[in-house]
C-alpha cells in the first residue's frame, strides 16, 4: 500500500468565505518500483473548504481535470466549487502528475530523463491516466487513512473529459476508495486502439465545419484566401513556432465548446481584413493565435493524447492516417487550387506528426513523440467485467453534440457499467460543466439519488 507524503501544505482565505488548503506530497514515478531509492515526484493539490463550514468534517469531491496535459484553474475561477459547497462537499483540485505543480513536463525534463529516445519515452510513458489513479489512490490514503469507519476513507470525483477517462480507470481498478463518481462528457470508449475513435470524431468535425460555414458563408472565401497566403509565406509566431495552413486549420479544435464557431469566425475576419489591407499578419494576432493553440505549454496533450485510447496496441499516428479517407474535406492543398466555393474544412482535436515540427516546443521532441506512437505494449485501463458488476453509483452526462467524446461511443460504454445512470443531452456543448455548470451537475446529482419518477 502507497501512500503519499505529505511535504508542506498552508491555508488561507479567498474572498472571505472560502478557505484554501495547498498542499504537496511525494509519490513514486513509477508504481511498479517503490523501493528505497526510487525516483519520487511531487504532487500539488487545493482544496476549497466553506469557512462556514470548515469544521464539519465535509466529504470529498476530487475534481479530474480534462486533457490530457492540463492542470486545474485556481478554486474561485471554477463555478463547480459553488455548487458542491451548496451541496455540502468541500472539493480537491488534483494537478494530475506532468501538470500545474505536479512536476510539470517540459522538453528539458523529459532530456533530463537519458539521452535515448527509448529511456524518455519510458519514462514519459508513466504519465497515463492508470499511474493518474494511482496517485490519488496514494493521496486518498494520506488524507483519510487514519480514518476509524471504512465509509469516511472514502471520496467522490468529478471527471470532466479526460478527467472522466481516469475516472472510469478509478472504477476498473480502486472502486474500494470512491463513495459515488460523475462524469461530464468523459465516458471513455472501451477500445483497445483509437481508429475506432476517431472514425466517429472526423464525422462530427464535419458536421461542426457545415454548421461553421452555413453561419458564417462569407468566411469559406476568407479562409482559402488566408490559406494561400500562409502557403506562399513563412509566418513566424511570437515563440519561433510557423503558422502554416496546417496549423492554421487546428484552430477548428474550438468548434467543440461554448461560442467556439463565433470566436474562430473573429479570428478569421481579423486575419482576411489585415492581408486585405496590409498583406502581412499583425503580431497581435499571431500572439492570439498561439495562445489559443496550447500543446506547447501542454505537452503531454500533444505527446500522449492518442495513447490514452491504447491498450495493448500501438497508436501508429492514427488521426493522421485516418485523415486520408476525408481528403475531401481537409486536404487544403487540393482545395485551395478549387473555385473560391469549395470550402476547406478546419480539423478538431486531432494529433498530427507535423506538429512536432510545427510547434516551436513540440519539434525538441519530435524523436520521442515518433518512438512513442510504436509503442505496443501499453498497460490496460479498463477491466470489463468488473465495470459490468460495478457498484459505485456513478452519474454522467453525454452530450449528443460533442466534438471530443464521441457520442455513440460513449453510450456503449454508459451500457457497460454497473450502477450508471445517464443524462443525455442536446443543449450543452463539452464545456457545460463550467459554462452550465448548475445546470449539468444539478441534472448529475439528481440521478445520483436514485429517485426514479
Amino acid at each position: 500500500m502507497t501512500i503519499a507524503e505529505l511535504e508542506y501544505e498552508e491555508h488561507y482565505v479567498v474572498s472571505g468565505d472560502i478557505k484554501i488548503i495547498e498542499r504537496f506530497w511525494k509519490v513514486p514515478l513509477d508504481y511498479e518500483q517503490t523501493g528505497e531509492g526510487c525516483e519520487k515526484i511531487q504532487l500539488f493539490g487545493r482544496t476549497a473548504v466553506p469557512v462556514a463550514k470548515e469544521k464539519d468534517n465535509l466529504p470529498t469531491i476530487v475534481y479530474l481535470q480534462g486533457g490530457p496535459g492540463f492542470e486545474c484553474s485556481p478554486p474561485r475561477s471554477h463555478p463547480l466549487t459553488s455548487f458542491v459547497h451548496e451541496k455540502g462537499y468541500q472539493i480537491l483540485y488534483l494537478d494530475q502528475r506532468g501538470t500545474g505543480l505536479s512536476s510539470p513536463i517540459s522538453a528539458d525534463t523529459v532530456f533530463q530523463k537519458g539521452d535515448k529516445i527509448s529511456q524518455q519515452a519510458r519514462w514519459l510513458s508513466l504519465f497515463r491516466a492508470d499511474n493518474i489513479v494511482r496517485d490519488c489512490e496514494a493521496v486518498r490514503k494520506s488524507l483519510f487513512g487514519s480514518k476509524e469507519k471504512d465509509e469516511d476513507k472514502k471520496w467522490s470525483l468529478v471527471g470532466q473529459s479526460f478527467g472522466g477517462f481516469a475516472a472510469v480507470h478509478y472504477l476498473s481498478s480502486h472502486p474500494e476508495g470512491l463513495r459515488e463518481v460523475f462524469t461530464t462528457g468523459g465516458l471513455p470508449p472501451l477500445v483497445d486502439h483509437p481508429d475506432e475513435v476517431y472514425k466517429a470524431l472526423y464525422e462530427k468535425v464535419k458536421e461542426r465545419n457545415e454548421a461553421y460555414y452555413k453561419k458564417y458563408p462569407q468566411d469559406i472565401k476568407r479562409v482559402r484566401d488566408i490559406l494561400k497566403h500562409l502557403k506562399e509565406n513563412k509566418v513566424i509566431l511570437p515563440n519561433g513556432g510557423h503558422l502554416t495552413p496546417r496549423r492554421f486549420l487546428q484552430l477548428g479544435l474550438a468548434f467543440g465548446g461554448t461560442g467556439g464557431l463565433d470566436g474562430i469566425h473573429i479570428i478569421v475576419l481579423r486575419a482576411a481584413s489585415e492581408l486585405e489591407y496590409t498583406s502581412t499578419l499583425s503580431y497581435k494576432l499571431l500572439q492570439n493565435i498561439e495562445q489559443d493553440q496550447s500543446f506547447d505549454g501542454n505537452l503531454i496533450y500533444a505527446i500522449l493524447h492518442e495513447s490514452i485510447y491504447c491498450q495493448q496496441a500501438p497508436s501508429v499516428w492514427s488521426a493522421n492516417r485516418l485523415i486520408r479517407s476525408h481528403e475531401d474535406y481537409f486536404d487544403y492543398e487540393t482545395l485551395i487550387e478549387k473555385p473560391d466555393n469549395n470550402p476547406v474544412y478546419f480539423t478538431g482535436e486531432m494529433v498530427y506528426p507535423w506538429m512536432f515540427t510545427d510547434y516551436a516546443e513540440l519539434r525538441k521532441l519530435k524523436p520521442v513523440a515518433e518512438h512513442i506512437a510504436q509503442i505496443g505494449d501499453w498497460p490496460r485501463l479498463y477491466d470489463l467485467e468488473k465495470l459490468k458488476k460495478n457498484t459505485v453509483p456513478i452519474s454522467s452526462a453525454i452530450y449528443i453534440e460533442d466534438m471530443y467524446v464521441s457520442f455513440d461511443l460513449s453510450r456503449e460504454t454508459a451500457k457497460a457499467i454497473g450502477n450508471h445512470k445517464v443524462f443525455i443531452t442536446s443543449t450543452m456543448m463539452h464545456d457545460a460543466v463550467r459554462t452550465k455548470c448548475t445546470e449539468v451537475m444539478g441534472e448529475l446529482f439528481r440521478l445520483s439519488k436514485r429517485v426514479e419518477s
